[in-house]
Parts: C-alpha cells; structure tokens; sequence
C-alpha cells in the first residue's frame, strides 16, 4: 500500500414517529450534558496526531478507539450509552495531498427499518468552528464540549441526525472535515476538500463495517453540511464511482460563496466571514499581502482568534460581527475581497453546480433565510436540473423571524426540512428502499 510521510419499510407515519422521538430526546441530551476539558490550538489529545507514516490510500483506516455516546434510546441489546469508534483515516487536499481526518462511526445492532441491505448514512456537519476543540468527534460522548480556561464550546448539532438514523437501524458516520480536530487549519467551505472528506468517511466506513462498496449509502447534510454533502454528491461519479450511492440531503447548501459571504456580514454568525478566509488563506498564501495591505493589526488579531473558535464562541464573544471595524478604510471585508481578482476566482471555482451527481438529491431552502440565501440553492438545483440530474427541490416557507438572528431563519429550518414537512429523513429512506425516481421537481 502507498504510505504517507507526516510532518511538522417505505416510508410512513411509523418512520416518522421514531424519527421525531429520537430528535427530541437527543436535543434533550445535548442541551444537559456537557464534558469541561482543556482547549488547545494545537490537537486536543493524542488520537487526533497522526502517526509518522500512515496509509496514504483514500479511506483507509489509520486508527479507532472506542468511546461511548449517549442516545435518545438504549441499542436493541438495551445498552446505554452506545458504544461507537472514533476513527482517524485517509483523505486528500484540493491539490491530491493524502491528510488524516477524524470522525465518529456508530454501528447499529437495531434491524434495519427499510428494506434491502443496512445502509450508511454519512453526515456531513454544519459549521461548528474552526478550532481543533470543536470536532464533533470530541462532542459525541457527552453532547458538547466546553473549556473554562479558556472559555470555549462546541454543541454536538448533528446528535439528532445521528441518532434518528441509528434508531432506525441505520450505520452513521460523521466526518470531523480535514483540519478540524486534526492538525493544520480546517479549510471552511473548501467544496473539493468537503467532498473528499465525506466520501472518503464512505469508505472508510465501509472497511469498519466489512460490508465493501456495495454499501448503500445517503448523504446527510444542512447549512455547510448541505455544501459538503452536494460537492460529494457531485464528485461522486469521478472521485469515488465505486460507492454506492443511493440519494442525497443537501439542506441550505452553502453553494456560492459570494452570496453567503454577503448576507451573513453583521449577522450572529458574522465571524464565519473569518473561517471562510482562514481557509482561503492557508490553500493560497499568495493572496496574503493583498490582504495585509487592508487589514489592521486588530483584524489580524481577530482572524488568528477566529481561527481557533467554534460557532459558539463566535456568538457569545462576537455576535453580529461586521469585520469594517478591522480594515484600514473601514469598509467590510467582503468588499475587498470583491475587488481582489484572485479572491474571485477561487470563489468561482468553489461554487457548487459545475458537476453532475450520478444519483438522486433533495435540496431544501428556506424562502426567508438570512444566513444562507434561498436563491443561490435554487440555482444550485437549477444548474443540476439542465445537466440531466434528479434533483427535487423543496422550499421552506418559514415567515421572517427577527432577521439576522440566524438560529430562527436558518438553524429553525434544518428541523423543519429534516424531520417534518420537507421530510429529508423520509425522501433518503424511500431511496434507500429503492423507490425510482428521475426528473426534476420543484415545490
């Protein structure tokens, strides 16, 4: 094997129910349970350092070790809490570089609910941060992670997801994302790395559980988890064709950075402005002393402390951000980074449409989401649909709820569309119970 050196039943009201239980039950646990650890900039503890050399092929398992999480119900065999496996294992960059991922992969001694073989379903998470110490793999055990000193927190936001498909006798496996967790800077709505991150947890998740490719598999993801698991679902057919992938959730997907960047400027989660271009910054340093050139010393400083924050932080120290307060003319960051041409391309090649997923997909917005625009996933499902994809788009009609505030316009939906009217959970399973489906749908 090539090594890499290291350095420096179809679905019905029964379906639902349990879906609904398990959600609940599972915000209930992540809303009690948290573990006070130390934060760190560097990875929080030995298992997220790779070893010197480690297998270089894509998805392959570096390393696990057992730990227990805590779900909405007891596993058939009636134990609680769960044991599940932190997993370390094989993706690559945007420029084919083999990197050391981590995740979380929970197996499911339940039967199946659908019909056919048991599936995996990969989650793909919504932002969580940027810092090592907000990997959901270090929140799964208890439901968060939190630190005194310093103060940090990372809420485990895909308990319910994760649960709900282990209830229903599906394997989950949540990535952690390159660079979160692990060392290095996580690259934040990087499409390609996204994409190689979740099908590379596939297959990795398919070595775990002996089961090959001929796995079925669902990607499950909302807000930049919606980004992550449509990139994968578009590079799908060239970057892994031997998965089997049965169907698609890309709730909110983050698919043109241009406009996200725009309508989250001031919003609670102004900060993730910061991640976005941490990550830009890291993969393409030319593009720092254009930078430096419109950024204050105070600004600097808030990129390197938004580098190691988690979304928590972000609203609890800096809410409704708007970064002109950090740039030598005083105008938002997005504006310069508008007239920086190299800043444009890479946004250009980081929107999501310019593939075609082989398999079917749901997208879901909300008309009235302030985070992340309602018209830029409908283009997405617009440049899918004229490339020949299944693509059913279906639209939240949420009215506004303080505007900006996010976590009623954005973060409400993600429940809405996953669990009740939208039905995500219930449209991944009739694809996984081999119900046919082709053409566009729009609603």
């Amino acid at each position: 094997m090539p090594r890499q050196q290291y350095s420096s039943v179809p679905t019905g009201r029964r379906t639902i129910s349990v879906v609904k239980v398990a959600a609940l039950a599972a915000l209930a646990v992540a809303a009690s349970c948290a573990a006070v650890t130390p934060a760190a900039a560097e990875p929080v503890n030995d298992f997220y350092y790779p070893p010197q050399e480690f297998d270089a092929t894509p998805g392959a398992v570096i390393k696990t070790e057992g730990m227990s999480v805590l779900p909405a119900v007891p596993a058939a065999d009636g134990s609680w809490p769960l044991p599940a496996q932190r997993v370390m294992y094989t993706s690559r960059t945007q420029n084919d570089t083999p990197v050391a991922v981590t995740g979380t992969f929970i197996d499911s001694t339940r039967p199946w609910q659908g019909q056919g073989p048991r599936p995996t379903v990969l989650i793909a998470p919504g932002t969580v941060g940027q810092g090592d110490q907000c990997a959901l793999s270090l929140a799964f055990p208890t439901g968060m992670y939190a630190s005194l000193t310093p103060p940090t927190f990372s809420a485990n936001q895909e308990a319910i997801a994760a649960f709900a498909w282990n209830a229903l006798g599906a394997r989950v496996f949540v990535t952690d994302y390159i660079g979160m967790g692990t060392l290095g800077i996580h690259t934040y709505a990087n499409r390609i790395e996204e994409a190689h991150a979740v099908l590379d947890a596939a297959r990795a998740a398919n070595r775990l559980a002996g089961t090959g490719a001929d796995t079925p598999l669902a990607f499950w993801g909302y807000s930049q988890g919606g980004g992550a698991s449509a990139a994968a679902a578009e590079m799908q057919p060239g970057y892994a064709p031997e998965l089997n992938l049965k169907g698609t959730w890309a709730g909110a997907p983050t698919a043109d950075l241009s406009a996200i960047l725009d309508r989250i400027e001031g919003s609670l989660i102004g900060g993730a402005v910061g991640f976005a271009l941490n990550g830009f910054l890291d993969r393409y340093p030319e593009l720092k002393p254009e930078l430096d050139a419109r950024v204050t010393p105070a600004g600097h400083g808030l990129l390197d402390e938004l580098s190691n924050a988690c979304i928590g932080d972000v609203i609890a120290l800096h809410p409704f951000l708007r970064t002109n307060a950090f740039t030598v003319d005083q105008r938002p960051l997005v504006e310069h980074m508008r007239e920086i041409p190299a800043i444009q391309q890479i946004l250009r090649q980081q929107r999501i449409g310019s593939l075609t997923p082989a398999s079917p997909v749901l997208i879901t917005s909300g008309v009235n989401d302030d985070t992340v625009p309602y018209g830029q996933a409908k283009q997405l499902a617009n440049d899918w649909c004229a490339a020949g994809a299944t693509v059913t788009f279906r639209t939240d009609e949420l009215p506004p709820i303080l505007p900006g505030a996010t976590i009623p316009n954005h973060f409400g939906p993600e429940l809405i569309d996953g669990f009740g009217t939208n039905n995500a959970i219930g449209y991944l399973m009739d694809r996984l119970n081999g119900t046919p489906l082709s053409g566009c749908a729009f609603s």
